[in-house]
């Protein structure tokens, strides 16, 4: 169907609907994108991309413009609530044959992607209604307007309004942790992605480049705090490598919960959920930006591999859904770890660390 007048709807302008956009103009489509939310109140944060995100920027042709932008990453330090060494991951030999691994602004990536899908987005779209037709979907968006489409793609987030309306499953889970962002300024040198790991939360600090620090805490609960900053410097205060400097500079924190989607189909009808409205997960591997990225590279390839429609979905996710299912599998694996008190936990990662967290990637190596 490549090339084909298919009418194509993305619902969400984030990573993984603006990815989904590039991808389908690259294989000859021209989809319309929506994002119910104005520019203005999209968040920026850190982000960092392992290699098998470099790979599917290979493939949407967006490495040259990504490859300026934050800084590459080599390695990852893993150190105890005091700032000594647990273990580490030489990742330029994990991902050797795959991709080097970077972090950057959110919104870099962001402008990238947009540039990349055309640029077009229409903002304060709200999908209200979808109705699913023999061949074809109706939507009916907040302002009152209505269309038809040959295919809508869902990749409006954890808390999908799409995956409400198609009947694909109900609301995202809790999945643990509150967790804090925040980039700074004027902090510690950190040269490469830097974790302390304390008893039942965690303070990451990872390079952006241009004197930047991009910053993420967790700890275990479901209930964001009213004063995030006060939150952090009473949980963390007592950490040691960079961290406390950090909280020294610290200004602005965004603070949420953890939030985790599994569903038993991805489609119904001419309906398609991509990142997080199908498979979201914790942050705890930060595969949530590559694996929409890659979404976006094995759908465009379903679609124009497939005859139909219905048959381009069922093998986009019989594709899909090995890769997601090791990433949610290995994400809770990784999570139980902090229920294990430091005394047990600490010695074993001083001896196996590097071996067990480099294993967590393994199946990512492979090709898409």
């Amino acid at each position: 169907m490549g090339g084909s007048p298919l009418r194509i709807l993305v619902v969400g302008a984030g990573i993984a609907g603006l990815a989904v956009a590039r991808a389908l103009r690259m294989a000859g489509f021209r989809p319309d994108v929506t994002e119910k939310l104005p520019p203005s109140e999209l968040v920026d944060t850190g982000l960092y991309l392992p290699g098998n995100a470099a790979r599917a920027l290979r493939r949407l042709d967006l490495d040259g413009p990504v490859r300026p932008l934050g800084q590459v990453v080599h390695r990852q330090r893993f150190l105890d609530a005091s700032g000594a060494p647990l273990c580490e991951v030489d990742l330029d030999a994990l991902w050797a044959d795959v991709g080097e691994c970077r972090a950057l602004p959110w919104s870099e990536l962001h402008r990238v992607l947009l540039t990349g899908a055309g640029g077009a987005v229409r903002h304060g779209a709200e999908v209200c209604g979808i109705e699913l037709l023999p061949a074809a979907v109706g939507v009916t968006f907040a302002d009152g307007t209505a269309a038809e489409y040959d295919l809508v793609v869902g990749a409006d987030g954890p808390r999908s309004a799409v995956r409400s309306l198609a009947a694909l499953g109900g609301p995202s889970r809790p999945a643990g942790q509150v967790v804090y962002r925040a980039v700074v300024r004027g902090g510690p040198r950190v040269d490469e992605w830097t974790a302390l790991l304390g008893q039942r939360a965690g303070f990451l600090v990872v390079p952006l480049g241009a004197g930047r620090l991009y910053c993420y805490a967790d700890e275990a609960g479901t209930v964001p705090p009213a004063d995030p900053q006060a939150r952090l410097r009473e949980l963390f205060g007592g950490y040691g490598g960079p961290v406390p400097e950090v909280l020294e500079v610290l200004e602005r924190v965004h603070v949420g919960t953890t939030e985790e989607v599994e569903l038993g189909r991805w489609s119904r009808g001419r309906v398609l959920l991509v990142g997080d409205a199908a498979h979201a997960t914790a942050p705890t591997l930060s595969q949530g930006a590559a694996m929409a990225l890659e979404d976006a590279v094995v759908l465009a390839d379903s679609l124009k591999g497939a005859d139909t429609v219905e048959a381009a979905l069922m093998a986009y996710e019989s594709r899909r859904r090995p890769r997601t299912r090791w990433v949610r599998d290995r994400t809770r694996d990784r999570n139980r770890t902090r229920d294990v008190p430091p005394a047990l936990r600490d010695p074993l990662l001083r001896g196996r660390g590097g071996r067990i967290f480099g294993e967590h990637y393994r199946l990512l190596v492979d090709p898409l």
